[in-house]
């Protein structure tokens, strides 16, 4: 019996092994499917060779060429699919059968390999119809995708080596043409990408076609339009991202915004009429209008700034991605811009090569993503490009002048970690601008991510939502744009009726802080309200940006029943706010002595005060109230932050003839309300228990008077607040004898200072805080070797808890200028020729510490200043002659301001009045706006003087 079974299968086999595996009918296909795979070889080959050296270089090779290589991988990895599905289906059911079982499970390990293979390269490439976006899931399709070619080509040997002989010559044969082909290619491409990231010559860095924006060009050369004006191109695949762009005022930033036009056409007017062309128009240009001047458009007298169709690109998606450097922290648009290298077809009219160029995209987003995403696009080095701000000579024919600038503001704040000197620091450092102004927010766009824990894709919203709540307004974009802009603004400051002082003066007995013990007031009796805005949210000063037109104020009143009897900061009919309020502002003049009430940049001269509020920082604003003698309800003061964009000066001048009142939204920032009874059996309420802890109503109202307190008079503000230091003290605050320091180092009060750091170390203050001022107080004692000690400690954040909260005070230019300066001292001392080798190596450390602060801030004076005299020192004439001229080109000049401030004060009561050193704001003063007893005439007579004095 078994004889007989052994005698079947033995002929079963010998007529299945007379069966050709691969028989004439799939041969063709066979070679058709070698063709393919050997043609895939070459070109992933290629591919993967750019991919290995751009992350061995972090630079980008892929060009052109290489887009066309991946379409033809593309291509022929779909093409391939079908051959090999039906080749190994019909190859396996004839292999089946066959007695080679290691032929066989090697043929079917290879079959499994490969559809796997072919699966994972659909999984990457996103059709109409079907498309992966998960990350995680992409990510390893991708990694399955390269990693199964080497285990296709392993498990066909290991099937050959089996049955058939490989012809080993052929394949070695391509193999190697395959790599010569990689890397003729990569050595072409690689020579571009060196002439790419090949440096600037100086001579290149100072001179632009821009010029005297400091923007640039790769090559110096226009960029057309249409490659910078590519936002439904990016709308396609980022919708989300593209729609809350459109909503931002980025998108409004050229002549599509009515309050910019009106600036530029006369900053274009005054340069056409002054110099014969409209190259000082550029220096607005670099940021606000990148279109027209990196195509050419603005530079024309002619340019239609209504109709041409750049007129209203603003800053556009590849205005900012399109950017491939930060050419140094200077600001002014100092940035250089290349035309983008896009995927074959971008601009094809022809649906098909459209469509194909998008599937490249979506299957290939590696190469559009470092195209586009630079890791300095993450930095706030990147946005200070346009948020930091110096007028050159050329723009106001005067001299160099400092303007706006969040991005030191920031540098030196607690919130960036970088800054000494901060009363207040976060819990952790926040490391740029994108963190507030670019929260993230659920999307399906194809760029989502996991951003964090949520499983929910995110994109950074690019409305950079921030406190313009006056250009949606005047463009009529949806009331969400400025709820929007509202919300963000919700809780950035707080104001707190802090304290009463008695006889209306600062020195008078104060009562404080105000809560749960509120006084009981005394009719016919002066009081002063001590009043504190305090900055919670922002990463620099407030207010920022346009601070000379940005308009906000203290809105005071004080009321008892239904009658008022204080007001401060009211509006009268066209929305005019009563010129003797308290503004948190900067007030700045041209050289007659006119203010800069129309964003008239060019005129620029000096500044009369400046009210800004520094990160974590605090202003106290003194407002006198007599309590009339006829009052015998309780009284109740309410006050109010708030702001507008823009004032009514200003709109005036942009609505010209059209304009009926400032109608745009006004936001209470911040508030706070208190009752007073004014006679003692009077009840206003139960005990109300403020918010804010005692210690830091008294640590903001001693910090905003420490602030106060720089010079003349203001210099009994220090003694005060001293006082609020020592009751922060009292309550247990470290912050207490700490900033008494400071207050004792203004004074010069040296051993008093010293007591109080100690003091503040032994109760916890931060290490790096007592190390700074201690270094201070060394430095003037004249212990310089302690007090370099302790500097370098702070430059080197050796504090355990700092680095905890990713702090870096090596990027605080003050400290670098107050090492290299007493380095600089401690030179001097090595006096005579036999101390010359110690005298040069302390100069040269110094040296090397100024020049650090030159990386960091360019323009900074001190350094400057004292890079000249090291130089002197060292005999080294020509680099102390430069530094002697930048430092007068870069320090303000003193002497203009003298002249044209007193024209100014002289004309304007009310800001000569907010001028002073020590400003106390009257809540009964007559004319006051909002008051009943006010006469209408002398308070329209008060508003045509101030306009009469701007003008």
């Amino acid at each position: 019996m078994s004889t007989t079974v052994s005698a079947q299968r033995g002929s079963t086999e010998r007529r299945i092994s007379r069966v050709p595996v691969i028989g004439p009918g799939i041969r063709k296909l066979l070679f058709a499917v070698f063709a393919l795979f050997a043609l895939l070889v070459v070109d992933s080959l290629y591919l993967a060779s750019i991919t290995l050296f751009e992350w061995g270089t972090g630079r980008i090779y892929q060009d052109y060429f290489y887009q066309l290589m991946f379409l033809i991988h593309l291509i022929l990895g779909l093409a391939i699919i079908l051959p090999v599905i039906v080749f190994g289906a019909i190859h396996m059911r004839r292999a089946w059968p066959r007695p080679n079982r290691r032929a066989v499970r090697a043929g079917l390990a290879l079959y499994i390999t490969a559809l796997v293979l072919l699966l994972s390269g659909v999984m990457l490439t996103r059709f109409e119809f079907f498309e992966v976006n998960n990350p995680e899931i992409r990510g390893l399709a991708y990694w399955i995708h390269v990693i199964t070619p080497l285990l296709v080509i392993w498990l066909f040997v290991l099937h050959r080596l089996a049955g058939q002989r490989i012809r080993w010559n052929l394949g070695l044969r391509w193999a190697a043409f395959a790599a010569t082909f990689a890397a003729v290619m990569l050595l072409v491409q690689g020579q571009g990408v060196q002439r790419k990231h090949t440096p600037l010559s100086t001579a290149e860095q100072t001179v632009s076609t821009f010029f005297p924006s400091l923007a640039r060009t790769a090559d110096d050369r226009l960029i057309p339009a249409r490659s910078l004006m590519m936002q439904d191109y990016c709308k396609t695949c980022h919708e989300d991202v593209t729609e809350s762009w459109e909503h931002s005022v980025h998108r409004f930033s050229s002549f599509n915004n009515p309050a910019y036009l009106f600036s530029v056409r006369e900053t274009r007017q005054v340069a056409y009429q002054r110099d014969g062309n409209l190259k000082a128009s550029r220096f607005c240009a670099g940021c606000h209008d990148p279109v027209p001047l990196f195509s050419g458009a603005f530079d024309d007298p002619d340019y239609d700034d209504q109709t041409h169709f750049t007129a209203t690109a603003g800053i556009t998606c590849s205005a900012c991605h399109a950017i491939t450097g930060i050419n140094s922290p200077r600001g002014n648009a100092d940035y250089t811009i290349t035309e983008p290298v896009h995927y074959p077809f971008t601009f094809s009219e022809y649906p098909f090569l459209q469509w194909v160029n998008h599937q490249l995209i979506k299957a290939k987003p590696a190469f559009h993503k470092k195209t586009f995403l630079k890791d300095f696009h993450r930095s706030a080095e990147f946005c200070s490009t346009c948020h930091k701000v110096h007028l050159p000579a050329e723009v106001n024919h005067y001299k160099w002048l400092r303007g706006q600038d969040h991005y030191d503001a920031y540098l030196l704040s607690g919130v960036s970690g970088h800054g000494i000197s901060s009363f207040y620091y976060p819990p952790k450092a926040v490391h740029s601008c994108a963190e507030c102004h670019m929260p993230l927010t659920a999307s399906e766009d194809f760029g989502g991510q996991h951003f964090d824990t949520s499983a929910q894709l995110k994109v950074h919203d690019h409305m950079f939502a921030a406190a313009n709540t006056a250009v949606p307004h005047m463009l009529g974009l949806p009331q969400s744009t400025i709820e929007a802009r509202q919300a963000f603004l919700s809780g950035a400051l707080r104001v707190d009726i802090f304290g009463l002082r008695q006889g209306g003066a600062i020195d008078g007995t104060l009562t404080a802080p105000l809560r749960p013990e509120i006084p009981v007031l005394e009719p016919g009796r002066r009081y002063l309200l001590e009043t504190v805005i305090r900055t919670l949210k922002p990463g620099h000063l407030f207010t920022q940006g346009t601070s000379d037109s940005n308009e906000v104020w203290m809105d005071v009143t004080v009321s008892s029943g239904a009658g008022i009897i204080g007001r401060s900061g009211a509006l009268v009919e066209d929305g005019t706010v009563d010129p003797w309020s308290h503004f948190v502002n900067a007030y700045v003049l041209d050289r007659f002595g006119n203010r800069i009430d129309r964003r008239n940049g060019q005129d620029i001269f000096v500044p009369l005060y400046n009210h800004q509020i520094p990160p974590g920082a605090a202003d106290v604003v003194h407002y006198q109230l007599d309590i009339p003698a006829e009052v015998s309800g309780p009284v109740t003061v309410e006050v109010k932050l708030r702001y507008r964009k823009f004032d009514t000066t200003y709109m005036r001048y942009i609505q010209g003839d059209d304009f009926l009142s400032n109608d745009l939204p006004i936001t209470t920032l911040a508030t706070d309300r208190i009752t007073f009874a004014v006679a003692a059996e009077q009840s206003v309420g139960s005990r109300v228990v403020h918010s804010v802890e005692p210690w830091e109503r008294w640590n903001d109202y001693g910090i905003g008077l420490l602030r106060k307190g720089r010079s003349g008079s203001a210099k009994g503000q220090l003694r005060q607040a001293e006082q609020a230091f020592s009751q922060v003290e009292a309550l247990g605050r470290p912050d207490g004898a700490l900033n008494l320091a400071r207050v004792y180092l203004k004074e010069g009060r040296l051993a008093q200072a010293a007591q109080a750091l100690h003091r503040a170390a032994d109760q916890g203050a931060p290490p790096w805080s007592v190390a700074w001022f201690s270094a201070m107080v060394n430095k003037q004692n004249g212990f310089l070797d302690e007090s370099i000690e302790q500097l370098k400690q702070v430059v080197s954040t050796n504090f355990k808890e700092a680095r905890r909260r990713e702090f870096d005070f090596s990027q605080d230019y003050r400290v670098l200028n107050e090492l290299g300066q007493t380095l600089f001292e401690r030179a001097k001392r090595e006096r005579g020729p036999a101390r010359r080798e110690p005298r040069e190596i302390l100069l040269r450390q110094a040296e090397g510490w100024f020049k650090k602060t030159l990386k960091i801030d360019p323009e900074n004076v001190m350094a400057h200043h004292n890079l000249a005299l090291i130089h002197a020192r060292l005999g080294e004439r020509e680099l102390a002659r430069s530094h002697r001229e930048l430092h007068l080109k870069y320090k303000p000049d003193d002497n203009a301001r003298e002249r044209t401030v007193a024209i100014h004060r002289l004309n304007n009561p009310a800001a000569d009045h907010a001028a002073e050193a020590v400003v106390i704001y009257d809540l009964q003063r007559p004319g006051a706006y909002g008051l009943r007893s006010t006469d209408t005439s002398i308070a329209l007579r008060d508003v045509s003087a101030t306009r009469a004095g701007s003008n």
